[in-house]
């Protein structure tokens, strides 16, 4: 195990000496490119915002930088070799920011918040950024106007996603999408998803913000990358508030998570690890606020489906026939190209959580009419699943908590729990949090009627 401090750089003259903890090992993250140009992708969204008519605050861009730290971090320093138990990883990221005192008051709760979300034991400092670096975010022109959109959400390309998007264009909105372009399916459905939202509400002013970030192999010396991406949404969350602290005006990013997939209790006791994720879990989303209070930024995150199932998302779109036209092109699967070793396309598996949440959502949500998603498992009822293979163990997971939630659904109440702490949720709230669990599993359950599971 090697304990790992990340210290950002605004250019090459930026040679601050920072001492070293016994057995840390330094990566520098550059964050200039040429003389000023923001690397990683940061300064095509400040330019790609400047064209919208939006200009981010400094505390804004500095959000960002923050990101940028964690996302390297989290993708390019490898559990495996880089822990004590193949999981937990100890990591101090120095950070250069506009306002280096208020940043310190709220390191606090961007340590608790990111030690939940990844698992990991993180540290922060932030120092002044060098003087020629004071500002970096373009300057706003003198306007009437500010900008046109009313409107602020996250963008994945995924089913829930889209029926945010058609809900904010049926109500009048005029959002902001937020994306980042991770692996190239995803980016894909992205585009081909806004591309077909732009020929439908043609005219309308909407529009989207895209980030690219990743960082090359070999990045931290020695250590091999890292493909959990536990901490993705923090970037995700990042481009959102850097984009919202420029629409002068409060502003809500908006989160759109069915409330099964927010809360994500575990389905048995090995997916409170490495399987489990938080990354829009009501704790984490609280702990946003709290920190964007602290900052003086004058926005919120809030997820507006957190009391819904994916089914009753989809039951309750604004436009189900657009939505009807373009469940083809979401992308709800967690490996999206592991069907190429058999010749197979980029497609939905059909078996992984997300394929199952989705698979049974839209058998609830488009009845009558059927699923339009190409699974590589069809037919889940065809042969008995392999619960030693991949394309058994979650349908096994699911039947379990399903069982377990039938014969004591008093139990609900104690699960919701399990996978983080709910005290900023009033009781009415974790009653409701509750409710959309067990209705979550209740769809699943009639999406696996009938279908045998066992080893092989």
């Amino acid at each position: 195990m090697r304990r790992h401090v990340i210290i950002g750089r605004y250019g090459l003259d930026d040679l601050s000496q920072f001492p070293l903890g016994e057995g840390e090992v330094e990566t520098r993250l550059d964050l200039v490119v040429g003389e000023r140009s923001l690397d990683h992708g940061i300064g095509y969204a400040l330019n790609d915002l400047a064209q919208l008519g939006v200009y981010p605050s400094e505390i804004g861009v500095d959000v960002l930088i923050l990101a940028a730290h964690v996302h390297a971090a989290d993708t390019r320093i490898s559990r495996t070799s880089e822990s004590q138990d193949g999981w937990t990883r100890e990591i101090r990221l120095i950070v250069p920011v506009s306002d280096p005192e208020r940043w310190t008051d709220v390191a606090p709760i961007f340590v608790r918040m990111l030690n939940f979300l990844t698992g990991d034991r993180w540290l922060l400092a932030f120092r002044a950024r060098p003087p020629r670096f004071t500002r970096v975010a373009p300057a706003c022109p003198a306007r009437l106007f500010g900008p046109l959109f009313d409107d602020l959400a996250l963008f994945s390309g995924g089913l829930d996603s889209l029926v945010g998007a058609i809900n904010a264009l049926e109500g009048g909105r005029t959002p902001l999408l937020i994306s980042h372009a991770g692996e190239g399916a995803t980016s894909d459905a992205q585009s081909t998803i806004f591309d077909a939202l732009q020929t439908h509400y043609r005219g309308r002013a909407f529009n989207r913000l895209r980030l690219w970030m990743a960082f090359p192999t070999g990045f931290v010396h020695d250590s091999a990358g890292e493909d959990t991406t536990r901490g993705r949404s923090f970037l995700f969350f990042a481009l959102g508030v850097l984009a919202g602290s420029g629409l002068e005006m409060p502003f809500t990013l908006k989160v759109p998570e069915n409330g099964l997939i927010a809360v994500n209790v575990p389905l048995d006791p090995l997916r409170l690890g490495a399987l489990s994720t938080r990354t829009t879990h009501p704790f984490y989303i609280a702990r946003w606020n709290d920190a964007l209070r602290g900052l003086g930024l004058n926005g919120r995150i809030e997820n507006s489906y957190w009391d819904m199932t994916k089914g009753e998302m989809v039951a309750a779109c604004a436009n189900g026939t657009l939505l009807r036209q373009l469940i083809p092109s979401s992308l709800s699967c967690a490996s999206p190209t592991k069907g190429r070793w058999q010749g197979l396309g980029t497609q939905h598996c059909g078996y992984c959580l997300p394929c199952l949440i989705r698979r049974a959502a839209l058998v609830t949500g488009l009845r009558p009419d059927l699923d339009p998603t190409v699974y590589t498992i069809d037919n889940l009822t065809d042969h008995v699943l392999d619960t030693r293979q991949s394309e058994g163990v979650q349908i096994r997971s699911f039947q379990l908590a399903i069982d377990r939630l039938r014969a004591r659904p008093g139990l609900a109440t104690i699960l919701i729990h399990k996978p983080g702490p709910l005290f900023d949720e009033s009781p009415a709230r974790q009653e409701a949090i509750a409710g959309v669990y067990g209705r979550g599993l209740e769809e699943v359950r009639a999406l696996l009627a009938g279908v045998r599971t066992g080893p092989r």
